[in-house]
């Protein structure tokens, strides 16, 4: 039987923001206030908990997503698997990292994912993908710096996971694509319209 497109309709999405916000980007908020039949959890860091600008290393950004993952997990009475993860640009990044080291998830939602540095398309950011192996939204712009949707397109072929890719207008901060990418995060986790 081929692998699911989406996952199953989750116990709850959980959303973390790009290396230079926090969990009030008004893209995460307007997400979290119209997917409707699921909750959504908006997350910080713990970097941006104590007031630091500057991220962790990964290491520690992937223990903060498990933990929060395995509370909010506990909190729901629900198993892990039942989460989908993601986030904007780093949040999205390290959520997928995390699953590629082995955290359970129904799925991730990657927003403008970081695939290189802005004019350094030579730093992939792409080791951990062939480990990702549930279902995978992809949301990027289609003039982003950290990746053209050729670059993007790419690197979804390493995703060992079924992978739905859309492209949306605009830069890395995909400013007025939130409509849009509401409307295609409720289609890919099957919810009503």
């Amino acid at each position: 039987m081929p692998p699911r497109r989406r996952p199953r309709k989750p116990a709850a999405v959980l959303l973390w923001p790009g290396a230079g916000t926090g969990r009030e980007h008004p893209s995460l908020v307007h997400i979290s206030e119209s997917i409707g039949e699921v909750p959504v959890f908006r997350l910080d860091f713990p970097y941006r908990r104590e007031g630091r600008k500057a991220p962790d290393r990964a290491p520690k950004l992937i223990e903060s997503i498990s933990d929060e993952a395995t509370r909010i997990s506990a909190e729901l009475n629900v198993p892990a698997n039942r989460l989908v993860l993601g986030g904007r640009s780093m949040g999205g990044r390290m959520c997928s990292m995390a699953v590629a080291e082995g955290l359970p998830a129904a799925g991730l939602i990657l927003i403008a994912y970081p695939l290189h540095p802005p004019r350094k398309p030579e730093k992939l950011r792409v080791d951990h993908l062939p480990d990702v192996r549930v279902p995978t939204l992809w949301l990027c712009g289609d003039r982003d710096p950290f990746g053209t949707p050729q670059e993007i397109g790419a690197a979804q072929e390493l995703v060992a996971g079924p992978v739905t890719s859309r492209t949306l207008q605009g830069r890395h901060d995909l400013k007025g694509s939130d409509d849009m990418m509401v409307r295609e995060i409720r289609d890919w986790l099957g919810l009503r319209r």
